[in-house]
């Protein structure tokens, strides 16, 4: 389990960890470092691109069942690559989840202010008015958005209503699974396949290697065409640096590793934390402890500190005013004491009820 120095004298759980199975791939990323040194020293499209990269990129989209993966500096550069080449055009309508990530927010943005892009916001995962929206729209071409797994709620996106959408209204659908890859579904491949979609009713799948794979970068899943198309206009491509080599073998590594029993102890550990916390609607691995004032919410991330658990405070401008949390994730690498432990503590500061013992 991984510790955080939180003074000088003890340590603590980390609670933060963010990545759910929280895999390692240390030392595979020491052999690449020792041997291709920390960068790849230019841009993907010049001389950044090795077979490690290629291999890379195959397994991803083998993970998400697509014809083709393309790597990225990070998941934020991966969003913003694929809202800025999807929807360049004024004929474009974006429909964006109203508590997406900010990398989709700022990828819209983006879309809308450089070329003109319809940009249309529906209350959180509110189907209905999405399909409202969808309906209201004279757009020649949409294009749907949405994180799978939201990560500042733990809350999923209903993945097989956006297909149905998708389908209804003849759009593109764009899913984050940053929070859900390695995690969500039976062979890890996101919350599409965790609620029995097929990966054709899903165009783009975005994600990060920087959670679950316990590396770094992102990467975007889809067809060929599509890669093809953020190749050659996807500006956040062409222009940054490849990602270096000790990063790209630290991901393999993790797509290398059995991650069945991983799962399996990451959501036993869930259900545990529901059961002795009592919190309602606890369905994934990312905790949501709404306390509202800024002020307490910080007081509590500060007493948790000093009770050996970092837990941190979320506030305003990451969620809305008045809904400042504590946030936390659970990891298979927490052990059933660690879990009880941190239940106990909430338990003891008031945040919950939950089991007596």
């Amino acid at each position: 389990m991984s510790r955080i120095r939180v003074r000088a004298s003890s340590d603590g759980l980390w609670f933060e960890l963010r990545g759910g199975i929280t895999l390692e791939g240390t030392p595979a990323a020491a052999a690449a470092a020792a041997e291709f040194g920390c960068g790849p020293r230019s841009s993907a499209l010049v001389s950044g691109y090795t077979h490690a990269h290629r291999e890379l990129e195959s397994a991803l989209a083998a993970l998400k069942g697509k014809e083709e993966a393309l790597l990225l500096p990070t998941g934020y550069a991966a969003n913003l690559a694929v809202l800025g080449a999807l929807c360049e055009s004024v004929d474009v309508a974006i429909f964006s989840d109203a508590l997406n990530h900010a990398s989709i927010v700022d990828g819209c943005r983006l879309a809308t202010r450089g070329t003109g892009a319809q940009l249309h916001v529906y209350r959180h995962c509110d189907l209905g008015h999405l399909d409202e929206l969808l309906r209201a729209s004279g757009a020649a071409r949409k294009l749907i958005v949405s994180d799978s797994l939201f990560s500042m709620d733990g809350d999923y996106a209903d993945v097989p209503g956006l297909a149905r959408l998708r389908a209804r209204h003849g759009a593109l659908l764009v899913l984050d699974d940053a929070h859900a890859s390695l995690v969500c579904g039976e062979r890890g491949g996101g919350v599409a396949q965790m609620q029995g979609v097929g990966s054709e009713h899903v165009d783009v799948t975005v994600g990060t290697l920087s959670k679950a794979f316990g590396a770094h970068g992102g990467f975007v899943a889809c067809s060929r065409e599509v890669k093809q198309l953020l190749v050659s206009r996807g500006r956040a491509v062409i222009y940054s640096t490849a990602l270096p080599a000790p990063a790209v073998a630290a991901a393999s590594a993790a797509l290398r590793t059995d991650t069945v029993g991983l799962r399996a102890k990451l959501w036993r550990n869930v259900a545990l934390f529901a059961a002795e916390t009592g919190l309602p609607k606890l369905v994934s691995p990312i905790v949501a402890i709404i306390v509202g004032d800024e002020d307490k919410a910080l007081r509590l991330s500060a007493q948790l500190i000093e009770l050996g658990f970092f837990v941190p405070a979320i506030r305003p401008p990451t969620v809305p005013a008045g809904t400042s949390r504590l946030r936390l994730t659970l990891s298979a690498a927490h052990s059933e004491e660690d879990v009880r432990a941190l239940a106990a503590a909430l338990r003891r500061l008031g945040v919950c009820g939950g089991a007596a013992g």
